[in-house]
């Protein structure tokens, strides 16, 4: 099956849903997709026109405060995921909604501003997207183009103002990962990444037996994520777009996923990549690397992450039972088994919160009229770089890392 980025991440299908953009894709044009060529025709130039303009921020934190007031979404990047997948979710949200689009396609900003009623003066091309620092009705900017530009896209949003939801991987570099945190600091804005599975409740779940011992400390995770990638032209499958193959695509969910089960960061890493160079969609990126990680307490994680299996699931263990969820990060379809008190079977979750899409998009609101931090920020997509640069590095030169 196609899985894709900005679905779920497609995985496996889940879709024969999609997936997950298993993770991420799942097709090529899925994230921001249909924009690429635009943006890298245009987007640097328009970039050096945020410095030249002045900054223009009405007050969000009184607008914000307004009874019952919807803070306002602007959609930057009008791919599969952004239009099939997020877009379509606005209408369950209690504090968000979508107010405005941004899009190197005319012809998008056209069919979706008609189709969710935005009207002329909020529909931005990207030279024009400076211009949302005098929209009022623009609270946040969800990037949501090819990981190359996230960084350029983040800092141009807060120098206007405005409070940034990006996609994930929050970058293809660390260094440009502490950019984007210092210009929202900067600001005075939030910034939030799109790890979406935190706010799904079979991983909600998972977290929460993990947490509380229910199988006793956590020794061991297992977590794979893969899907057979398509067409070999896509962004995906360009470094300067991607930042890199399977890992930095659906590979991330594989390492997110050992984190938050464990509640802890590695201190080494190990890795190994194969990669068939005579396919002709690996000639810039990876496809497969198997990676581990040892954590403080002395649990590891192995994970996998490649473009030519079909996979998305984890296993949490420890001495009095294990936790575990086929598909595990998809867009939809998770399914749970555990061994907890030597019973084994299917789980549901104990609360069913709203679809993770939903409530992702709402909790920026939240944290905004609230004033907390997300429990996704800036600094938690800084952490998934700094490790994705341990792994790649272990894997090329063949040895453990430490981190």
């Amino acid at each position: 099956m196609r899985v894709r980025r900005g679905r779920q991440d497609a995985v496996p299908d889940l879709q024969s849903h999609c997936g997950a953009r298993a993770h991420q894709d799942f097709r090529p044009g899925l994230v921001g997709e249909s924009d690429m060529d635009e943006i890298s025709k245009r987007t640097f130039l328009a970039a050096g026109l945020a410095a030249t303009l002045p900054l223009s921020a009405p007050s969000l934190e009184a607008r914000a405060a307004e009874p019952g007031r919807k803070l306002g979404y602007a959609i930057l990047g009008l791919g599969y995921y952004a239009t099939q997948i997020i877009m379509p979710r606005f209408a369950e949200c209690e504090h968000s909604k979508l107010v405005a689009l941004v899009s190197g396609t005319p012809e998008k900003l056209t069919k979706f501003g008609e189709q969710y009623g935005i009207p002329e003066s909020h529909r931005y091309s990207y030279e024009t997207f400076d211009r949302i620092a005098d929209n009022p009705d623009v609270d946040i900017v969800y990037v949501i183009t090819p990981n190359s530009l996230h960084r350029v896209f983040t800092e141009r949003a807060a120098k206007a103002g405005k409070h940034v939801m990006c996609e994930k991987p929050m970058a293809t570099t660390s260094a440009d990962a502490e950019a984007m945190i210092a210009a929202c600091k900067k600001a005075g804005r939030k910034l939030m990444i799109g790890y979406r599975s935190r706010f799904q409740a079979h991983n909600i779940e998972a977290i929460k037996l993990a947490r509380e011992g229910a199988f006793g400390p956590v020794r061991t995770v297992t977590t794979d994520h893969g899907f057979t990638i398509g067409d070999p032209t896509q962004w995906r499958l360009k470094r300067a777009l991607s930042g890199g193959g399977s890992l930095m695509d659906i590979g991330i969910y594989s390492l997110n996923a050992a984190r938050y089960l464990t509640g802890e960061e590695p201190v080494a890493v190990n890795a190994m990549e194969s990669t068939d160079r005579s396919d002709i969609r690996f000639k810039e990126v990876e496809d497969i690397i198997s990676f581990q990680l040892l954590f403080p307490s002395g649990a590891v994680a192995n994970c996998f992450s490649t473009y030519s299996t079909n996979f998305n699931r984890y296993r949490v263990s420890g001495p009095k039972g294990w936790v575990e969820l086929e598909p595990a990060t998809s867009y939809q379809g998770q399914t749970m088994r555990a061994q907890l008190n030597r019973q084994t079977g299917p789980r549901e979750p104990a609360a069913q919160p709203k679809n993770q899409f939903s409530a992702q998009l709402d909790h920026l609101s939240e944290c905004i009229f609230t004033g907390r931090e997300p429990i996704v920020p800036g600094e938690e997509g800084l952490k998934d770089m700094r490790l994705i640069e341990a792994v790649y590095r272990a894997a090329r030169e063949g040895r453990t890392v430490k981190v």
